[in-house]
């Protein structure tokens, strides 16, 4: 049995930002090595940030990507660096570098590319052909990236077969509820199936509306866990790892066996503690999340400051406070426009919410403005009776007004819709969808409810007020108007869109989970004819297993009625 430090960096790369990216790379090699490290791996893509999209037909970007690997190649002197980046020799491909003491040893390539939900790598990269075992300090290393270790049969089968005693996976895994217990459980049976350790490095940060979670983990042969990296927070994981030679069925023909370095540099290393941090509870690591994506899409494009609607409902007071949380009160503005429809308690529970945040409110009435609105239209309206034209036109001009604010002192219009309202379009265009980004896009209803409890009950007294809470949720842009008017309570509506969209269910399966025909048949074509409006949406962060946009592409022009 023998030791070796091990070091691995969880860290919240910038997509483009090549020269921060290898700053920050160099930054941690030179940590870890004044930790003793033997090893440090970082994630998947962690010089050109993932995913780089079509920056990769951009050959110049590919270039400096080399050149940049080039400088962390110069800063690895007593140390091995395992790190992501495109190498483009024969095609691109997805790879990890391996290096040590100044050269560039090896580079693995990606085989399993996927191409499904949010990811399309098959667009971009070359499969790689070899399943490469390192001789690293006198241990017996396999190296491969992100998707490759889901397989049971895959790379990391493949190199225990070649006598591989630690896999290192370097990934850039993108966030949703459930993921991890679902990765921990993946990465635990395949260090069990294949008798080694795995160390499991993945990526931190959001990327327009990906959050990747961090929480890194290494694995014993037997599939406990030893450790695990913080979430949604960058971090640099060290431990020392007690590898026992084991008795396997080694493959004799190993012609992928390179030779990395013997022994470690420091014969006497500084002492560590490691610490396994204790997973968030779902509510509290969703609302980790969309702090994490909101606080990364304002300061990564370079807003200072975000500006919302406040209606006195629970989406808009949900969205203050993240946008409070994760920027700062001072960095909030708060915007109440109320009508002729407006409840007392719509301006009253936003002057609450916003004292108990402490950001900044304007107050901008919209009624004469509405009326001009009537006014102007009078003629043309003559002898039609009011309806949703109406009602559309409050939402447009408090969208305008907002846009109004945005473009004069440079803040990000910050979209209150919800999932539930995005998936039926129980929204309107160039009105209560305006905005740059939209944080709750793919929060259903209910949930929007829980995470409001949780943040609560963190804050210990209602931080977003009971009176946001326990009032009917309504447009108010007509008298006495609930959105129960047109919609089936959220309880029932927010199961059927979990089923329809998420889990592609039919119409009869859902019934079967027991929901009214005529409910589902309803939701189905609100679903179907809502794709115009979702295009047009601004981008929001993706939190469940499947969001509109990056997971869910469907033909506009669609004759296809799934409702039959």
């Amino acid at each position: 049995m023998g030791k070796l430090r091990l070091a691995m960096a969880q860290i919240d790369s910038v997509v483009g930002d090549l020269a921060g990216n290898t700053a920050c790379i160099v930054s941690h090699v030179q940590k870890a090595r004044s930790l003793g490290a033997d090893v440090i791996a970082f994630p998947e893509l962690a010089i050109c940030g993932y995913p780089p999209e079509d920056l990769l037909h951009k050959p110049r970007f590919v270039e400096e990507n080399l050149q940049a690997l080039d400088a962390v190649i110069k800063a690895s002197q007593g140390i091995t660096v395992i790190v992501g980046y495109v190498d483009s020799r024969e095609g691109l491909r997805n790879a990890a570098a391996i290096i040590h003491n100044g050269s560039l040893i090896d580079s693995y390539h990606k085989i399993f590319l996927p191409n499904y939900g949010v990811f399309d790598e098959n667009r971009y990269f070359l499969p790689g052909n070899r399943c490469p075992v390192y001789t690293i300090c006198g241990f017996q290393l396999g190296v491969n990236i992100c998707e490759d270790i889901w397989f049971t049969s895959g790379p990391s089968t493949a190199q225990a077969n070649k006598g591989a005693e630690l896999i290192i996976n370097i990934s850039a895994s993108p966030y949703h509820f459930g993921k991890r217990n679902q990765r921990e459980k993946m990465l635990s049976d395949r260090a069990l199936e294949n008798r080694v350790y795995i160390a499991y490095t993945n990526m931190v940060g959001g990327q327009d509306e990906l959050v990747f979670d961090g929480a890194s983990d290494v694995f014993d042969y037997n599939g406990n866990l030893l450790i695990r990296g913080k979430q949604f927070q960058e971090d640099m994981v060290v431990l020392d790892l007690d590898i026992p030679v084991l008795p396997r069925q080694a493959d004799t023909n190993v012609p992928d066996s390179i030779f990395v370095s013997s022994a470690g540099f420091e014969t006497l290393k500084p002492p560590i503690e490691n610490i396994a941090f204790t997973p968030l509870e779902t509510d509290a690591e969703v609302y980790q999340a969309l702090l994490l994506g909101t606080r990364d899409y304002i300061n990564k494009n370079g807003f200072k400051k975000v500006v919302i609607g406040l209606s006195g409902g629970i989406d808009s007071s949900l969205v203050a406070t993240i946008a409070a949380d994760a920027l700062g009160p001072e960095n909030v503005v708060g915007v109440i426009m109320p009508s002729r429809y407006s409840s007392e308690g719509s301006i009253s529970d936003s002057l609450h919410l916003a004292g108990n945040l402490g950001i900044k409110t304007l107050q901008i009435p919209i009624d004469p403005l509405f009326q001009s609105f009537l006014n102007t239209l009078s003629d043309v309206f003559a002898g039609t009776e009011a309806n949703t034209t109406e009602e559309n036109i409050q939402a447009r001009i408090r969208g305008n007004l907002l846009m109004a604010l945005s473009n004069k002192f440079h803040w990000l219009v910050l979209n209150t819709s919800n999932k539930s309202e995005t998936a039926i379009g129980y929204s309107t265009l160039y009105g209560d969808m305006a905005g740059g980004f939209a944080i709750i896009k793919d929060v259903p209803k209910v949930l929007v409810y829980r995470l409001v409890h949780n943040r609560n009950k963190l804050a210990g007294f209602d931080l977003i007020p009971n009176n946001v809470l326990a009032k009917p949720p309504s447009a108010e842009l007509k008298p006495n108007q609930l959105d129960t008017d047109s919609l089936p309570p959220y309880e029932v509506l927010d199961p059927i869109l979990e089923a329809y969209v998420e889990q592609d269910k039919s119409i009869d399966q859902i019934v079967v989970l027991g929901f009214a025909a005529d409910i589902v048949k309803r939701v189905v074509k609100m679903v179907d004819r809502s794709e115009y409006k979702r295009r047009q949406a601004p981008p929001g962060i993706k939190i469940t297993p499947k969001a509109f946009g990056r997971d869910r592409r469907l033909p506009i022009t669609n004759r296809y009625n799934h409702a039959n």
